[in-house]
């Protein structure tokens, strides 16, 4: 354990050169969609520390462009870094921030991992490869940052300097309208001699996010399995911009336990932004969209099977929420009923080929000419 922590370095790629007049006018930040409001950050690694712990978060937010040495900083209500300024804001209006660009793919799935509170990103970047990240420490800020990241723009968020942020065309594929957000003011550059600007464009799924969240996807369910063992496994479709619906299946061996299983999901940290979630039995395969809907479909009264908790946190992107940051949560119960939870028909069986005639089919198979 102790490899993973991060090590604290003189100098790195990233310190190759130090811009003393920064701007991000010679940065090649994209403008993505044509009603954007202009020039957006949409992979940038945003560095803060917690006010009182000093834990250190990495997250993704975008970042509007204003000027040469302005932007705005879409934090999210519901987001770690949005949490560390609000803690400092009733102190101090101004928290230092680095936008990092770029760096090895540990740090970056650090980035957009939803890891437990507490638990610092750079640490979790060392477990996630094995071996600890190195640092550097900033130039006109007191933060450090990957000593392999590509660019590092340094300077502040100023809470007293709100301005509105957007239009953008976010990955839900709707433009969030303007909303208001804090200015994040750039004061250093470091960067490497020939850095690569690290970018995406997202938009109406599926694009390149996708891979990202199929990632996170997979590499949480060891996580969710242990804090919920009947789970067997989950997904959250690209299609459904990943806050928008979750599949999971479960080993059933009580009365309501798919219930319990939504309402578990529900109060694991991002997963509290979630709108949907389907609960189906272990032989489900929740990735495969016709055995999902099939369950639903053969195993859901919309009376008894389903559930709608209203004033709920959603996600700030969400189109459809009545208000920013609030609406419903719908969940399916998409198992089997038993008698216990009030079902009281004879189960009927499902209908499978039996073993003998698919063995005979298998052996043949290669002579049918198919």
């Amino acid at each position: 354990m102790s490899e993973s922590f991060p090590k604290l370095e003189k100098s790195g790629p990233v310190t190759e050169v130090v811009n003393e007049s920064p701007s991000f006018d010679k940065i090649p930040i994209l403008k993505s969609w044509p009603k954007d409001a202009g020039k957006f950050i949409t992979f940038g690694m945003v560095s803060t520390k917690h006010p009182e712990t000093n834990v250190r978060n990495l997250g993704v937010y975008r970042i509007q462009i204003i000027d040469s040495t302005h932007a705005l900083m879409h934090w999210q209500k519901h987001k770690r870094g949005a949490a560390h300024y609000d803690i400092l804001k009733e102190k101090d209006s101004k928290i230092e921030v680095a936008i990092i660009i770029g760096g090895e793919p540990a740090t970056i799935f650090s980035a957009v991992a939803p890891v437990p509170e507490g638990l610092d990103k750079y640490l979790f970047a060392g477990i996630a490869r094995k071996k600890g990240i190195k640092t550097v420490k900033c130039r006109t800020i007191d933060l450090e940052v990957p000593a392999n990241a590509e660019m590092v723009l340094e300077g502040y968020v100023d809470s007293a300097d709100i301005r509105n942020e957007g239009p953008f065309g976010d990955h839900t594929g709707f433009y969030t309208p303007q909303e208001p957000f804090p200015t994040f003011t750039l004061t250093g550059i470091m960067q490497r001699k020939n850095p690569i600007y690290l970018t995406t464009v997202v938009g109406k799924p599926i694009l390149e996010d996708a891979y990202i969240g199929k990632v996170i996807e997979r590499s949480f369910l060891p996580l969710i399995r242990m804090l919920h063992p009947e789970v067997v496994d989950f997904s959250m479709p690209p299609a459904g911009w990943f806050q928008g619906l979750a599949i999971v299946s479960i080993k059933k061996r009580y009365p309501g336990q798919a219930k319990k299983t939504m309402m578990g999901l529900w109060g694991m940290g991002q997963l509290a932004l979630t709108k949907i979630i389907i609960v189906v039995d272990h032989d489900v395969n929740v990735h495969d969209m016709n055995e999902v809907i099939w369950a639903v479909t053969t195993k859901t009264d919309a009376a008894r099977d389903t559930v709608i908790i209203d004033n709920a946190p959603t996600d700030t992107l969400d189109p459809a929420s009545p208000r920013v940051n609030l609406g419903s949560k719908l969940g399916i119960d998409a198992t089997q009923k038993t008698k216990e939870e009030g079902f009281e028909r004879e189960i009927q069986e499902e209908v499978k080929v039996d073993t003998d005639t698919k063995k005979m089919v298998d052996s043949k198979w290669s002579s049918y000419g198919l």
